[in-house]
């Protein structure tokens, strides 16, 4: 079977390939040596026909708990961005080596899906809780609150990771993931939109409501709250604005009853 190995050495770092050498990085002279060495390393993956995510644990077994290890990878991409978070600092959180990396988690990319997968998990639980609220208001009202109290809770990881990462994302090499990002809140949106215009079925929302400007209010009110959270907001500040701008809700019966 071939193997992938990494030598290092004082100025340089070689990948090898079943023996067979791909390149000579050098430390004072590449300018990204570790993005080289990262590409050097997904090149013999796919030379063997494998995914970096599928490699098989080879000589000592893990010794890292991988749940923590995404919970640590987690608040590195919270905090920086997709873009600006580099391997250096993720390894360096998550208290693992690069070939490590790639064997558990895949490259970058499949990380920060799986980083993503767990924030929605974990933080954003409120989402599905609020869209099966009784009433179209309490849907909106339940979604916003949860937003400032999800997105204040922990002062290292302010803001909202998915808001925070297309912000940073501003290369084509990161476009699938923004690509990404925004495909999972068109899937929230599809979701709002379907329980606002079911709400106008039951006569909760006024006939004449528009359920797509209405849902697209609601989504653009969560935004600006996630931008104003990474931005030094406070939980109290940002529920303060979510209540003024939940007084102009266009009611119905059992919304005015709610508010």
């Amino acid at each position: 079977m071939n193997l992938i190995a990494v030598h290092p050495s004082p100025k340089s770092r070689t990948v090898d390939f079943g023996g067979a050498r791909f390149g000579n990085l050098k430390k004072g002279l590449d300018p990204d040596y570790h993005s080289a060495l990262d590409a050097r390393v997904a090149q013999c993956y796919g030379l063997i026909g494998m995914k970096a995510e599928a490699c098989p644990q080879l000589g000592r077994p893990r010794e890292f708990c991988v749940d923590e290890a995404l919970a640590a990878a987690l608040k590195v991409f919270w905090r920086k961005g997709y873009d600006g978070a580099s391997l250096t600092d993720l390894t360096e959180a998550m208290g693992v080596t690069r070939p490590s990396l790639y064997c558990a988690f895949g490259n970058k990319e499949a990380l920060f899906r799986k980083a993503l997968d767990l924030y929605e998990r974990e933080k954003l639980a409120f989402v599905d809780d609020a869209l099966a609220a009784p009433t179209a208001y309490e849907v909106a009202q339940r979604l916003l609150y949860g937003g400032c109290d999800a997105h204040t809770a922990d002062p290292d990881t302010p803001g909202c990771l998915g808001v925070n990462s297309v912000l940073s994302c501003g290369g084509p090499a990161s476009d699938s993931v923004r690509q990404e990002i925004l495909g999972r809140r068109l899937g929230v949106e599809a979701k709002l939109r379907e329980r606002f215009e079911r709400a106008k079925v039951d006569g909760d929302l006024v006939a004449d409501c528009d359920a797509g400007a209405l849902t697209l209010y609601v989504l653009t009110l969560g935004q600006g709250v996630a931008l104003q959270a990474g931005a030094g907001a406070t939980r109290d500040q940002l529920r303060s604005v979510v209540q003024m701008a939940l007084q102009s809700w266009p009611c119905g019966s059992k919304s005015s009853a709610a508010a």
